[in-house]
């Protein structure tokens, strides 16, 4: 049995979470999947994977397994690069983690021009506004904003947005514009129930410093609602400018006590625990960098 492609294949069927999707994505029969993990198990003399009626899981010895086989199959696409010069593009697959909305608007708009760049490479995008476990998902590079709880990741600050309040001209025209952070007392506010979200806003003009807490009817776990119930003239949102990025440009909605600062959002890259990150997580977070710093957001 050939080590390096039982690793390959053990690799893929954790990160698919099947043996059927295993086989699409190395492009074999699903039996040839399954013999595999059966030989590599045996000459192992270890259970790496429990099936059930849920799906398919590893074992404590087959998530460890899996950690050193896909550090393993990283190193020697790196040598192979290296082997291959520097001019050589990147190959293999890339798995991304990015919350939705900065995805879908700050991501994989800019996908087209990388994979161009890189042809014989493949990418996933794992959208979640909740952190991931980068191990367990197989991911090589997380963007994540806000304060990193987690400092056993390895993580570099890449971006920063300002946040701002935001609303449509329609609901200010109903509701008033508020001229002061206590004003927004009486607004229907659109809370944020994830991580830099809630209901406390705090504000800072100079060496001044205050603190409202608002209120309103919707409570939405989601970036996406964020935006679908402000869009929908239904309050004002505490957001990050690179949520509300088009609109902000077109005056589909606008910015209100702009004197006033909120803390700005900064975006992190997050590369798995203790393994060095993979050229192409490497290169992939240099042009998303790049491209950040020539839009909306600020670099870091």
């Amino acid at each position: 049995m050939d080590r390096l492609t039982a690793m390959e294949t053990f690799v893929s069927v954790i990160e698919a979470g099947s043996f059927s999707g295993a086989a699409r994505r190395l492009d074999v029969g699903q039996p040839a999947v399954s013999k595999s993990i059966a030989q590599l198990e045996e000459r192992l003399g270890v259970r790496l994977v429990m099936r059930s009626t849920r799906g398919l899981t590893p074992t404590e010895a087959g998530q460890q397994y899996y950690q050193r086989a896909k550090r393993a199959i990283e190193e020697i696409d790196e040598a192979e690069l290296v082997a291959r010069g520097a001019a050589a593009g990147l190959s293999g697959r890339l798995r991304v983690s990015a919350a939705v909305t900065f995805a879908r608007l700050h991501i994989v708009p800019k996908m087209k021009t990388f994979l161009a760049r890189h042809p014989e490479l493949n990418v996933d995008v794992v959208l979640d506004d909740r952190t991931v476990d980068l191990l367990e998902q197989g991911v090589d590079v997380a963007f994540r904003m806000g304060t990193l709880d987690d400092s056993s990741m390895t993580a570099r600050r890449i971006a920063r947005s300002p946040r701002f309040v935001i609303g449509t001209p329609a609901y200010f025209d109903e509701a008033g514009v508020p001229a002061t952070p206590a004003d927004l007392a009486s607004h229907q506010a659109i809370v944020y129930e994830q991580r830099g979200g809630g209901t406390a806003w705090s504000f800072r003009r100079g060496n001044a410093e205050t603190a409202v807490v608002v209120s309103g009817r919707m409570r939405v776990t989601a970036a996406e609602g964020v935006r679908a119930a402000v869009l929908a003239d239904m309050g004002v949102a505490v957001a990050s400018e690179w949520m509300f990025a088009p609109e902000l440009a077109s005056g589909e909605v606008r910015a209100v006590l702009t004197e006033w600062a909120l803390p700005p959002v900064e975006l992190w890259a997050m590369f798995p625990t203790g393994r060095m990150a993979s050229a192409k997580a490497r290169a992939f977070t240099a042009f998303i960098e790049e491209a950040l710093g020539a839009g909306t957001l600020a670099p870091a």
